[in-house]
């Protein structure tokens, strides 16, 4: 199957799982992770009309969006990996959308670099609902308080709420957790849901998807 068919079949489920859910076949936004892949395998989605991607790591991102952005206009890049504070200043310069802010050390770098560039991308807190001591995130009991954090001390307007489940536990908890957590916290976004689990994750209220190799095939 071809990139194009794929991705044509990703938008299909999504539409699908979204009317089973009793939503609009458009309420969610496929995130197409292009991470590991460089420009040449990402330009046949960008020509199939996808439009918005995600990425994990900010070097790997310097290295071919610039040029991809100034061929296709109007492109949108999620940032869904870890981000080390040294690394705001690109990541802030960089992307649409930063979906892993998780400590108050990241919190105050992107502050400080949103202030001295003047570009407000959107902003996910990334929530660790697993515990799982080697992944990133707040942990569930501390997002509320976090989200204020960001809010109130450091006048950051969050978006939403972002999870990657464990891998080997069913991801539906997960999921409803997470949309819990937005509701305490006022937020109406939801990233979660990847390749192997995003129907599922649209059922539990997803507005965006990160799907990657159902789109571009395994790295």
């Amino acid at each position: 199957m071809e990139l194009e068919e794929r991705l044509h079949e990703v938008r299909d489920r999504i539409g699908a799982a979204s009317v089973a859910a009793g939503r609009a076949p458009d309420a969610v936004v496929l995130v197409a992770v292009s991470k590991t892949f460089g420009a040449e395998a990402i330009r046949p989605a960008i020509a199939a009309g996808q439009r918005v991607f995600g990425e994990n790591r900010v070097q790997e991102a310097q290295g071919k969006w610039p040029e991809l952005r100034a061929e296709t206009p109007g492109l949108e890049l999620h940032l869904i990996g870890p981000l080390q504070s040294n690394k705001a200043a690109d990541a802030v310069a960089l992307f649409d959308v930063i979906e892993t802010v998780d400590r108050e050390k990241i919190a105050r770098a992107i502050a400080a670099e949103m202030q001295r560039q003047g570009r407000r991308p959107r902003l996910y807190v990334q929530v660790n609902t697993g515990l799982e001591p080697q992944k990133a995130g707040i942990a569930p009991d501390d997002t509320a308080a976090f989200v204020d954090f960001c809010r109130n001390q450091l006048g950051l307007e969050i978006e939403g709420l972002m999870c990657i489940p464990p891998a080997d536990e069913n991801p539906g908890p997960h999921f409803a957790l997470l949309s819990k957590l937005a509701g305490r916290a006022g937020l109406a976004r939801l990233s979660m849901g990847m390749s192997g689990d995003y129907e599922t994750a649209i059922a539990f209220g997803a507005t965006s998807v990160r799907v990657g190799s159902a789109i571009f095939g395994a790295r």
